[in-house]
């Protein structure tokens, strides 16, 4: 049975994110971020269901925090995520 992460490893992992200095974080740069470490394994199904629920788009250059509650900016991130 796979592990699930815990909704606090989620939220901290949204937050490590949301705040990170540069616009792209790879893997590696973010498991640095992280106040605690994490499973690989579990950082990587936690990048799935924020990848998925549209709050980052993974690139292989590496993860853009993309969530925002304005329509219009949703809307054409939708829109640019289209032509990739």
């Amino acid at each position: 049975m796979e592990h699930s992460p815990t909704l606090n490893t989620v939220i901290m992992v949204e937050k490590a994110l949301e705040d990170a200095e540069h616009s792209i974080t790879t893997v590696a740069q973010l498991k640095r971020l992280l106040p605690r470490q994490v499973n690989l394994n579990t950082l990587m199904t936690i990048l799935d269901y924020l990848d998925r629920s549209n709050k980052i788009y993974m690139t292989p250059r590496g993860i853009t925090w993309i969530h925002n509650t304005n329509p219009a900016l949703r809307k054409m991130v939708r829109e640019a995520k289209l032509r990739f």
